[in-house]
């Protein structure tokens, strides 16, 4: 009988290599000086590796000391597992939300299995890198001596080579260690029609930008958003007060991504014929006669006869012979003919409300307030453009705190901002992904908008246990790591979106699985068995680690297996043996001791699609042998393992 391997899967691969590994598509030149598109060798070679490969030679492409090490990271696996804390959950056995306590690198590759290409949306706020070490530092990072060194400012006896260095150079190395693995995983669980939304200032968005097209390629670079984040001067010194950040965009598939846009009110839509309802828009642009003077003419309503000029300092949005087809076509509305609106002079029909409720509006990449009447005015006659309004950072605080009680994190994001990108990028039961969750306000957005719409979005919230500091408003509330204020922020979100919906209260999803990134729950002699030594032989007759429960195991095998971690669990009593049986009959798994062959035949009976079973929890070799034989005859299209 096979067993689970019980580790993340190893990612070192060959097939599709521009699909699989678009980071080893380069530029380099050919024997006649041209630049072509070609394959990084070196770099595939680093993939396909468990160790740091050395060998660069001359092309286009991104390079920091340490990258090497950060790729072998991100395709390196590991013995961890993630285990069910049913008491930080709401409604465990019914939710379809996680909440995975840990660090985002181990989850991430946890998630590989379960989620590889099903996620439509990850929202990341990783940090800015304001020159401060990160909580975040994997085992690649280098110290400014070893930065200087590599990078070429120093030689290696010491000496300077470079008159004024960064002083916090390495620091961009540090970042770019840090994000590249975890954003290499992020796009596996992407699907081909997901978007990656990534937050970010001016002090790394260009870096960003490079590692961002390196990982996705160029080709599914989208857009840079960018967002007026407050209102007021800033207290820095400098000669200009940033009041803005970014969101970059990329994608899996620039051919595949699909953006929804706004839903669509019919209120926006008050004028209607025979066709259907339509909006409309200014017949007139913002230039004077002098400066567009064949744009100056009267036009006439055929139905009346009644001439109208433009404003003195506007004329006509189209020359004379373009009016007259588009007034011959019927779409130009005369204030003749709607007298109850009292228009003072004539509009253009724009845009029919669309029969495809997927129909939306093409995104813009500027959000800072609704637009205004005159910027709407511009919009081009045939097309509509989406003006995404998000709140300011303000708001993200005043909200926290009047959730919380108390400014228990700072910098969190508004929850607007959150709902403009989840109403962008997802529908119906979507998954969202936040692999920095912070202060958890991407889980806040989609319960607000799967309340609004009836929608069954489910978030996937990633939060390392990072200590809150002492004599804070946080630790005066008890609260001893970020991941806590996290989880508790998204309870007080749900039970006010509870209590706001009344009746309606029950049809909303506000619960959360947590799961707790930890160490395998099985002993090292599971994966090194040559490892063992007659001392301590008698001590690993069982694999598993003592602490652990039949819960904690049943959990890596989902892992493994890649069984959806959020189905319903529900254990039963067969013969005397405890059985958890997963969505029905997707998994069923016993760990118990003495299974004999009259309990195999029974559970066999219920033809699960999968069974695991313990390997030292048959009560005999015989049992052990001839369970895959009961199972061939009784369910055959069962799969059978151990662990």
């Amino acid at each position: 009988m096979s067993k689970l391997k019980m580790h993340t899967p190893d990612f070192t691969n060959v097939a599709r290599l521009a699909e699989l590994f678009p980071n080893c598509v380069t530029e380099t030149k050919d024997e006649k000086g041209a630049i072509r598109g070609s394959i990084d060798f070196d770099q595939l070679r680093q993939e396909l590796s468990d160790k740091v490969v050395e060998g660069p030679r001359e092309r286009y492409q991104l390079d920091w000391p340490g990258k090497r090490a950060a790729l072998l990271v991100a395709n390196a696996p590991v013995a961890k597992t993630l285990r069910p804390n049913r008491k930080a959950s709401i409604s465990f056995d019914l939710t379809k939300h996680l909440f995975v306590e840990g660090d985002n690198l181990d989850a991430l590759k946890l998630l590989q299995e379960t989620y590889l290409n099903k996620v439509k949306m990850i929202y990341i706020d990783p940090p800015y890198n304001t020159g401060n070490d990160f909580i975040y530092k994997d085992n690649f990072s280098v110290n400014s001596g070893e930065y200087l060194t590599q990078s070429g400012q120093v030689e290696d006896s010491g000496e300077r080579l470079v008159a004024n260095p960064e002083s916090n150079g390495r620091f961009h190395s540090d970042w770019l260690s840090m994000m590249y693995p975890r954003l290499k995983l992020a796009r596996n669980l992407l699907r081909p029609d997901g978007v990656l939304f990534v937050s970010i200032d001016d002090k790394e968005l260009a870096t960003l930008r490079l590692i961002g097209d390196e990982v996705f390629g160029n080709a599914n670079y989208l857009a840079t958003f960018v967002r007026k984040r407050r209102m007021s001067t800033g207290m820095r010194g400098d000669a200009v007060s940033p009041d803005h950040e970014y969101i970059a965009a990329f994608c899996r598939s620039r051919d595949a991504v699909k953006l929804y846009g706004a839903e669509r009110d019919e209120s926006d839509y008050p004028f209607s014929d025979n066709v259907g309802k339509y909006r409309s828009t200014d017949l007139t642009v913002g230039m004077t006669r002098e400066m567009r003077p064949n744009q100056y003419y009267p036009i006439k309503n055929p139905r009346t006869g009644k001439e109208y000029m433009p404003p003195e300092t506007r004329v006509w949005r189209f020359f004379p012979a373009t009016m007259q087809k588009e007034i011959a076509a019927g779409n130009i509305i005369w204030p003749d003919d709607e007298p109850d609106r009292r228009m003072s002079r004539p509009r253009y029909k724009t845009r029919y409300l669309p029969d495809d409720e997927d129909a939306s509006a093409i995104p813009v990449s500027t959000w800072i307030a609704s637009p205004s009447e005159a910027d709407a005015n511009e919009n081009s006659a045939d097309e509509e453009v989406l003006h995404l309004s998000a709140g300011m950072n303000q708001e993200a605080t005043k909200e926290l705190r009047e959730l919380m009680s108390e400014q228990v994190l700072e910098y969190p994001k508004p929850v607007s901002l959150l709902r403009a990108l989840v109403t962008l990028a997802t529908r119906d039961s979507d998954i969202v992904l936040d692999f920095f969750a912070g202060a958890s306000s991407t889980a806040q957005a989609v319960l607000e908008q799967n309340s609004d719409d009836g929608g069954a979005r489910r978030f996937i919230m990633v939060q390392l246990p990072e200590l809150v500091e002492e004599d804070t408003p946080a630790a005066r509330l008890g609260f001893k790591t970020i991941s806590e204020i996290s989880m508790e922020r998204i309870r007080r979100a749900g039970k006010n979106l509870k209590e706001a919906a009344g009746l309606n209260g029950d049809k909303i999803d506000i619960g959360f699985r947590v799961l707790k990134v930890d160490t395998s729950n099985m002993k090292d002699v599971y994966y090194q068995a040559d490892a063992v030594t007659q001392p301590t032989l008698a001590g690993l007759v069982d694999n598993v680690k003592e602490d652990r429960t039949d819960e904690d195991l049943l959990f890596q095998v989902l892992l493994d297996w890649g069984v959806d971690l959020t189905l319903p669990i529900k254990p039963e009593n067969i013969i005397g043996k405890t059985v958890y049986f997963v969505d029905t009959d997707a998994l069923a798994a016993c760990f118990q001791l003495g299974i004999d062959e009259a309990f195999i035949k029974e559970l066999a009976k219920r033809k699960p699609l999968r069974a695991v079973f313990r390997d030292t929890g048959y009560g005999s070799d015989a049992t052990k042998i001839n369970v895959e034989q009961i199972f061939k005859l009784l369910s055959p299209a069962t799969e059978v393992k151990s662990i």
